[in-house]
C-alpha cells in the first residue's frame, strides 16, 4: 500500500462561469436555457464570414464587478484574442478569448477549513471569452450539434495552484459560487452547465519546491463530483510514482457514475492554439470612474454579510455561516426580522424548519410557500404565549398546505394556549386522582414521572396548555398532597 503521507497535491482550478446577460457576448441572440436547438443563432455567433462581433457591455461590467469582489487589480486596457483550435461546435473554429492582457489579474479569496483555520487562495486571471456549442452524442451513430450555446458569455476564473486537498478545492468552488450569486451574475447551476471546473492536479515530495507533472481533469458536473475526482487522480498518481512509473501530461474525464477517470487527449502548450490579438475587436477601457461606479454598485459580500449576523444578531458562527451561505436565504431570514426581534428564534426557523421542507421536497426557496412575514408573525405568538411552541409546529404545517397568517389559522381552530390557571387546576386535580399509585411514586423522589402528567395533561388540553404553567401548578399541587 502507497504512503500517501509524505506526498503534498497541487491543485489549481479553471472555473468557467457563464454570465446571466440576456444576449450573448458579441451579438444580440438570446442567451436562454432550453430552447430549441440552434434557434438562438445568427450569422455573428455562427462565424459566417464578413459577420462582425460588437462586444456586450453587460460582460464588462459583471467581469468587473467579480474582480472586484475577490480583491483583484482591474486593468485599465484587456485585448481580445483568437484561441485557435477545431471543434465541432464552435463554427468559426477559433474562440475569442483573452490570452496576454486580462481585464483582472492577481485577486483573491480566503476559504474557512474544518478545523476553523483560514487560508487564502490566490486568484491568477479572470478574463471574458466566448461559450462553445453543445455536441449531442445521443443518436446511434450520429452525433447532433446544438450551436444555441455558441457565443454564450463566460467570465474564466484561473486560481493560483495554493490549493493542497480536494476539500481546499471544493471550499474555493463553493466560495466562488457564493460570490457569484450573491452578485446575480451567474446562477452557478452546474448540473446545466452555467458553472463548469477543471481541475490541474500535480503531487510532489512534502518540502519539495519544485512541480510535479501536471493532469487536467474535466467533465466534474457537481461540487461533490469535484471532490471525489481530485481526490481519485492524488490517488492514482501517488501509486505511480510508488510504482516508479511516470506521470504523463495529459488530460482525464472524470465519469460520474463509474467514479473513475479515462483518458480524453495528451495536453496542449497554450502555443498550440496560436493565439493572437483579434483584429476585429478594440482593446476593453476600463476608467477609473467606470471602475468607482461599479465598485460603488457592489452588494453586501458574503463574508461581510456573515460578521453582521454575528456582530448585529449575536449569532452563533454556525448559524450565520448557513443563513449567507445563499443571498436568498438571508434575505428570507432578515425579511422574518422586519416582524420579531428575536433573532436566535428565527435562525432556529430557518435552519430547521424552512431547509427541511426545502430539502424533503427538493424546491427553490422562491417556491416555498411560507412568507418570511408569516414566520416571525408565527415566533411573535409563542413569545407572546398565545401558542406552545408543540402548537407552533402544527399551524406551521398547515401554512405549508394554506397561504394564510397564523394567526388565522389559530383564530379558526381555536387553538390559543390555555394559561387560566383555574381552567388548568381542575384538570390537573381530575388527573392526579385518576393515578394515585404516580403521585406516590412523585412522592416518594420519582420526579421524573412529572412527565407522565404533564402528557396526560397536554392530552387533556389538546395540546394548548402553556407548559411553563403547567409545570409550576404540577409542582405545586403534588407538594401539597405531602400533608
Amino acid at each position: 500500500m502507497s504512503d500517501s503521507s509524505k506526498y503534498e497535491a497541487v491543485i489549481g482550478l479553471e472555473v468557467h462561469a457563464q454570465l446571466k446577460t440576456n444576449t450573448k457576448i458579441f451579438c444580440s441572440c438570446s442567451t436562454k436555457f432550453g430552447s430549441e436547438p440552434n434557434s438562438n443563432v445568427c450569422p455573428v455567433c455562427l462565424g459566417h464570414p464578413g459577420s462582425l462581433p460588437v462586444l456586450n457591455k453587460k460582460v464588462v461590467e459583471f467581469t468587473v464587478l467579480m474582480g472586484l469582489a475577490t480583491n483583484c487589480t482591474i486593468n485599465e486596457k484587456s485585448i481580445f484574442a483568437r484561441k485557435n483550435y477545431f471543434y465541432p461546435d464552435l463554427p468559426k473554429n477559433y474562440q475569442i478569448s483573452q490570452y496576454e492582457e486580462p481585464i483582472c489579474v492577481n485577486g483573491f479569496i480566503t476559504i474557512e477549513k474544518k478545523d476553523g483555520s483560514e487560508k487564502k487562495i490566490g486568484i491568477t486571471r479572470i478574463h471574458m471569452e466566448e461559450d462553445a456549442g453543445k455536441s449531442i452524442h445521443d443518436f446511434g451513430n450520429y452525433t447532433m450539434i446544438d450551436l444555441n450555446r455558441t457565443g454564450t458569455p463566460l467570465m474564466e476564473i484561473v486560481s493560483e495552484p495554493d490549493l493542497r486537498s480536494a476539500e481546499e478545492a471544493y471550499l474555493y468552488l463553493t466560495k466562488l459560487k457564493q460570490i457569484l450569486t450573491y452578485l446575480d451574475i451567474c446562477d452557478g447551476n452546474m448540473e446545466e452547465g452555467s458553472l463548469r471546473c477543471d481541475a490541474n492536479i500535480s503531487i510532489r515530495l512534502k518540502g519539495e519546491k519544485k512541480f510535479g507533472t501536471k493532469v487536467e481533469v474535466k467533465n466534474m458536473n457537481s461540487f461533490r463530483n469535484v471532490e471525489k475526482a481530485i481526490e481519485k487522480e492524488i490517488e492514482r498518481q501517488i501509486d505511480l510514482i510508488e510504482d516508479g512509473k511516470e506521470i504523463i501530461q495529459q488530460t482525464l474525464l472524470w465519469n460520474a457514475d463509474l467514479e473513475d477517470l479515462f483518458p480524453m487527449r495528451s495536453k496542449e502548450e497554450a502555443h498550440d492554439y496560436r493565439y493572437f490579438p483579434d483584429p476585429d475587436l478594440m482593446p476593453v477601457v476600463v476608467s477609473e470612474e467606470w471602475k468607482n461606479e461599479l465598485k460603488n454598485s457592489l452588494p453586501e459580500l458574503p463574508d461581510k454579510k456573515k460578521k453582521r449576523f454575528i456582530e448585529d444578531y449575536k449569532l452563533p458562527v454556525y448559524d450565520a455561516e448557513i443563513l449567507t451561505s445563499s443571498l436568498k436565504l438571508s434575505e428570507y431570514f432578515e425579511a422574518i426580522l422586519t416582524v420579531t426581534d428575536d433573532y436566535k428564534s428565527a435562525s432556529n426557523w430557518v435552519m430547521t424548519e424552512v431547509l427541511k421542507i426545502i430539502n424533503e421536497q427538493k424546491i427553490d426557496l422562491n417556491d416555498f410557500k411560507i412568507s418570511p412575514e408569516n414566520i416571525g408573525e408565527l415566533i411573535n405568538l409563542i413569545n407572546q404565549k398565545i401558542i406552545s411552541h408543540k402548537i407552533a409546529k402544527d399551524v406551521f404545517n398547515e401554512m405549508l398546505t394554506e397561504n394564510k397568517s397564523p394567526k388565522i389559522i389559530v383564530e379558526e381552530k381555536n387553538l390559543i394556549q390555555i394559561s387560566d390557571s383555574g381552567e388548568l387546576e381542575k384538570e390537573i386535580d381530575k388527573i392526579l386522582d385518576a393515578n394515585p399509585k404516580d403521585v406516590q411514586d412523585y412522592l416518594s423522589g420519582k420526579e421524573k414521572v412529572i412527565g407522565f402528567f404533564v402528557g396526560q395533561l397536554m392530552k387533556a388540553t389538546k395540546g394548548k396548555a402553556n407548559p411553563q404553567t403547567v409545570n409550576e401548578l404540577l409542582k405545586q399541587k403534588l407538594e401539597s398532597r405531602r400533608r
